[in-house]
């Protein structure tokens, strides 16, 4: 799957790659770099690069690094990018699963509700009605499902 990059989606993604490539030292993760920004420049990114992006856009994201640098349009230009590669369109598919999930649970009368910390950033919310009980767990990978039952 390929992702094309335009206007300022490809500037935000271009500049993050070619800031991180000035700043790492190994070889390796040079050379994914490298290709990583001549793939943001051609506009056009896939496979390892999406990938490697797809890392990039995540770390900004969530360290708010993006929004300190583009401002809030190259934030969310960053967010349509990473929405539209591999792993941005599998965490969306995982929170529809889990909003399918829960709406079993829709108009019953909730019996119970907790949330629990299942390990460093990850944490795990039950939810019991009607004698149906559903646990989705929050992490770095996304919301979900972790357990049904009845």
């Amino acid at each position: 799957m390929s992702v094309t990059l335009r206007g300022e989606a490809r500037e935000v993604a271009l500049a993050e790659a070619q800031a991180v490539l000035a700043m790492v030292q190994d070889e390796d993760r040079r050379a994914r770099l490298a290709d990583l920004v001549a793939a943001a420049d051609a506009g056009e990114v896939g496979g390892e690069d999406a990938e490697a992006l797809a890392e990039l856009l995540e770390l900004g994201l969530q360290t708010g690094r993006l929004r300190a640098l583009y401002g809030p349009g190259g934030e969310q230009a960053a967010l349509g990018t990473y929405r539209r590669l591999p792993r941005g369109a599998q965490a969306a598919a995982s929170a529809r699963e889990v909003s399918l999930a829960l709406g079993a649970l829709v108009g019953k009368p909730l019996e119970g509700i907790a949330v629990a910390a299942a390990g460093p950033g990850a944490f795990t919310i039950s939810l019991a009605a009607e004698g149906v009980e559903l646990t989705v767990r929050l992490d770095r990978h996304g919301a979900r499902v972790a357990s049904v039952s009845t």
